[in-house]
C-alpha cells in the first residue's frame, strides 16, 4: 500500500510556473527510487498529461529530456510507447554523485543573480538593457546549437551584473557562471527547453525596464529553480540528501 501511495504521488498534478522542470524532477526521481521500475511503460501521453494537469507539449519536452538523459526510451509502432530504460543512469548507490559543494554553487548562484537583477532594476541604463535584448535575440536563433547558446547565455547573465553597475558583482557572476558550466553540462538541452529558458530571459529584462525589482527577483528565482528541479531529478539520491540536510 505504501508503494502504491508513493507511485500515486508521482502522477499528482504538477504545480506552475515550473511545470516542465518539476515534471522532469518528478519522473526522474521516481525512476531513480525504483517507483517506476526498469522496463515499465508510462501511461499514454494524453492520459499522463491529464493526470499531471500539464499540456501535452510540456509533457513532450520533459519526456524528451529524460530520453536524452537515458532514463526513458521511446518506441514507435503498435506496441510502442515510452518506457523506463532497462538500466537508467545515476541509480547505482555506489556511484560517485556530485558533492555538497556543487549544491552550494546553486545557492551561491541564486544570491548573486537575485542581487544583480535587484540592483539592475534600480540602476540599469537603456544601452545596457538594449545589449541584453540583443543577446536574447541571438539566443533565439541558437536553440539548435547548445554550445553557441550557452556562450551567449553566459554573456547574458554576466550582462545582468554589468547592468547593476558593480564590478565586484560582475566578477562574482563570472565566477559562479564558470562553476555552473559543469552542472549545466549534465542536463539534456532540447531546443524547446532552450527556447523556454530564453523566454524567461525576456521577461526578466522587461521587468528591469519597468524598474520592478521584486518582479525581476521573482523571475530570476523561477529561472534558477528550473535548473535545480532538473538536477534533482537526474542526480543520485546522496547528492540530494546533501542539499536538503541542514548545515
Amino acid at each position: 500500500m505504501e508503494q502504491d501511495a508513493a507511485l500515486e504521488a508521482v502522477f499528482m498534478p504538477v504545480q506552475p510556473p515550473s511545470t516542465f522542470e518539476e515534471t522532469v524532477e518528478r519522473l526522474g526521481t521516481a525512476i531513480r527510487l525504483g517507483l517506476l521500475s526498469p522496463g515499465s511503460r508510462l501511461p499514454p501521453e494524453r492520459e499522463l498529461a491529464k493526470q499531471l494537469r500539464i499540456s501535452r507539449s510540456t509533457l513532450r519536452q520533459a519526456l524528451t529530456t529524460l530520453v536524452q538523459s537515458g532514463h526513458l526510451i521511446s518506441l514507435r509502432g503498435r506496441s510502442g510507447g515510452t518506457f523506463v530504460a532497462a538500466e537508467p543512469p545515476l541509480v547505482d548507490p555506489i556511484g560517485e554523485p556530485l558533492d555538497v559543494g556543487a549544491w552550494e554553487v546553486l545557492d551561491q548562484r541564486v544570491a548573486i543573480e537575485a542581487g544583480a537583477v535587484l540592483l539592475a532594476a534600480e540602476r540599469a541604463r537603456p544601452p545596457r538593457l538594449d545589449r541584453l535584448d540583443q543577446l536574447i535575440e541571438a539566443m533565439s536563433a541558437q536553440t539548435e546549437d547548445f554550445e553557441e547558446y550557452r556562450r551567449t547565455d553566459l554573456r547574458f547573465h554576466i550582462g545582468l551584473a554589468e547592468a547593476a553597475g558593480s564590478p565586484r558583482l560582475v566578477a562574482a557572476m563570472t565566477d559562479v557562471q564558470a562553476q555552473m558550466t559543469d552542472l549545466i553540462a549534465l542536463i539534456p538541452h532540447p531546443p524547446e527547453v532552450l527556447a523556454r529558458s530564453n523566454e524567461g530571459h525576456a521577461k526578466i529584462v522587461k521587468a528591469l525596464r519597468r524598474e520592478d525589482g521584486p518582479r525581476a527577483v521573482g523571475l530570476i528565482r523561477e529561472h534558477t529553480e528550473g535548473t535545480e528541479h532538473i538536477l534533482a531529478g537526474l542526480l543520485p539520491a546522496r547528492a540530494q540528501d546533501l542539499i536538503r540536510s541542514p548545515a
